[in-house]
């Protein structure tokens, strides 16, 4: 009994209140809980709604065809004449992918960004026109937002891209700091965190706190950029041959180093990969890679310039199949082959998933005679932008939260997360680990469960489709990859409501054709006396295509255990169908070709 009523006692006490519209404010997420991508948090009093964030999640294998995945904005098209702000804490795809599509629905006439993202939405909007939908608003740690309830200011954090902000939200019922994606680096690259912003920040008294929790798995502090800098340098200067490198595009600071490195080695680079050109290219703009043109190479300059001088500068290093790497690996690439002693690095560390195809790459670029170093506890080949557990724990105290929200992270992320604030002394039931479209009530400083619950969903981008209804489309994609397509043709001559011949089952993907000769020709006979029961009544097309599917579903699942995509095709002879072709038209029970 003592031991039920200690474990009763340390279950913290989920305190649910009613929302009042007229006097609360309301903290929700759209995207970003529960998941690693699609960030986007809102904050609500009032007919105000400020926007943290725009992203999108790059699909998981399954997802077939989908190219992103976007929040739900349904709540947010509702409430668009709330919206006073959108503003963006770094220029990353799972925090500025989704503005697009957001664009497209909801009219934001500001949105409020660093430089580098400024740069990046600028392009992205330029590629698609809609430069004239929004006004890009540049911020700094400096900057100050000002609506009628609410006064934002920002402060500096690290992270693996240049332009990193923090949020500081000062709100009628308390004060909100949102971390967004931070690291501590106590020797940065660029410019370092904000720490004195921070205390001072958390001395006045904060009343909850967002913060990153991608690495809350991670103990110990994160190893520093500089040092990898420095294992790049080391590589670079040994290696005899040409030298390829692949990295993430997102990672500025990374692809200075590399650049830096390459140079001091006497090295030309080239770069190669849509998404790495651009980064360089916006990077030399702002100033960030401060690099002459003259050492860097075109294409058909390869040819005529020594290995041991050569640094290729590319995408890949998460093994994508289109990207530059994969099609050098494959040999598709139309500039690159690979040679007996290139060396290929990975300057980066494999997102879970993606394991597979690394080494498919890895094993494909081995095979062709290259030496290929990837990252390991023996070579310090990449670091996180996220901060680990020990660098959580100190943002937790900096801040001094009264009540906080892990955000930005899987389930076990964000609980792990509160585990490591409750070490650092924060009360269990001062902690909520939410859901996408679980919402929070601030009230006179004090933070509840809320009683709402906000329309959020997945949806899929298919090419540029955000409705939604390409959903429905996945999931037949997905039914054809498991179970197969069965379609099934019939002749009828409708003048006499009669079938000509025997039904014939076409199969693909479903079953073994040559070894399912008797189960299909069974299955056509169960069509075949299902359509002579139907049709010795007056019946329509749509009804002997629903009695089709409602008669050879059960039969396969019986026999197969499976539910392939069942397509009824019925053809009507020609002589029946000229005849009777408008009024069945006017019917809806006719296509324009008679079928």
């Amino acid at each position: 009994m003592r031991k039920k009523a200690q474990q009763e006692a340390e279950q913290p006490v989920i305190r649910n209140t009613r929302y009042n519209e007229g006097t609360d404010s309301l903290v929700f997420a759209l995207g970003g809980l529960g998941e690693v991508g699609k960030n986007m948090y809102c904050i609500q009093h009032q007919d105000e709604i400020i926007v943290i964030d725009a992203g999108v999640r790059f699909p998981e294998e399954n997802l077939l065809g989908v190219d992103y995945v976007i929040p739900d904005y349904t709540y947010l098209i509702r409430n668009a004449s709330k919206i006073k702000a959108l503003i963006i804490t770094h220029g990353h795809e799972d925090h500025i992918g989704g503005i697009p599509f957001f664009l497209r629905v909801v009219r934001i006439e500001k949105i409020y960004a660093p430089r580098f993202a400024c740069a990046l939405i600028n392009r992205k909007l330029e590629e698609r026109k809609m430069t004239k939908r929004t006004t890009l608003v540049e911020i700094n740690a400096d900057s100050k937002i000002q609506t009628q309830h609410f006064t934002v200011g920002f402060f500096n954090v690290i992270h693996s891209i240049p332009d990193s902000l923090g949020l500081y939200i000062k709100t009628p019922n308390g004060s909100i700091v949102e971390t967004g994606d931070f690291k501590f680096d106590l020797t940065p690259v660029g410019i370092n965190a904000d720490y004195q912003k921070m205390a001072f920040i958390g001395s006045t008294g904060v009343t909850l706190l967002l913060s990153d929790s991608t690495n809350s798995e991670v103990e110990d502090f994160s190893i520093s950029e500089k040092e990898v800098a420095t294992q790049i340098l080391d590589i670079t200067k040994n290696v005899k041959g040409r030298l390829i490198i692949a990295a993430f595009a997102s990672n500025l600071h990374r692809i200075v180093q590399i650049l830096q490195a390459a140079i001091a080695c006497g090295r030309k680079v080239i770069v190669f990969g849509r998404s790495m050109e651009n980064i360089v290219d916006i990077g030399q703009q702002l100033g960030h890679i401060k690099i002459d043109k003259r050492h860097f190479l075109a294409p058909e300059d390869l040819d005529h310039i020594a290995a041991d001088r050569v640094c290729i500068l590319c995408t890949g290093s998460q093994g994508e199949p289109l990207a530059a790497l994969s099609r050098i690996a494959n040999g598709s690439h139309r500039h690159i082959k690979i040679y007996p002693g290139d060396t290929v690095v990975f300057s980066s560390s494999p997102i879970p998933g993606n394991a597979t195809s690394i080494n498919k790459t890895v094993n494909s670029l081995t095979r062709a005679g290259a030496n290929v170093m990837t990252n390991s506890v023996f070579s310090s080949l990449h670091t996180t932008g996220h901060a680990s557990r020990e660098e959580q724990k100190l943002m937790l105290q900096l801040i001094k939260p009264k009540y906080f929200m892990p955000m930005h992270g899987e389930y076990k992320m964000l609980k792990m997360h509160k585990n490591t604030a409750i070490e650092t002394g924060m009360k269990a039931e001062n902690i909520f680990v939410l859901s996408n479209g679980d919402a929070l009530v601030l009230r006179n400083e004090e933070v509840f469960n809320a009683d709402v619950k906000i329309i959020t969903d997945d949806i899929y981008v298919d090419g540029n489709d955000s409705s939604g209804l390409s959903t429905a489309v996945i999931k037949d994609r997905k039914i054809l990859a498991d179970n197969g397509m069965v379609s099934v043709i019939v002749t009828i001559d409708s003048r006499y409501n009669k079938i000509l011949c025997r039904p014939s089952i076409v199969s693909r993907g479903f079953v073994f054709i040559k070894e399912s000769q008797s189960l299909l020709k069974e299955a056509e006979l169960v069509v075949y006396d299902a359509l002579r029961k139907t049709m010795a009544n007056k019946t329509t097309f749509s009804e002997l295509k629903n009695c089709i599917k409602n008669a050879l579903e059960p039969y396969l699942f019986e026999k197969t255990k499976r539910n392939p995509i069942i397509i009824p095709v019925i053809l009507n002879m020609k002589a029946a169908s000229v005849p009777n072709y408008r009024a069945a038209k006017m019917k809806g029970e006719l296509s324009p070709s008679g079928r």
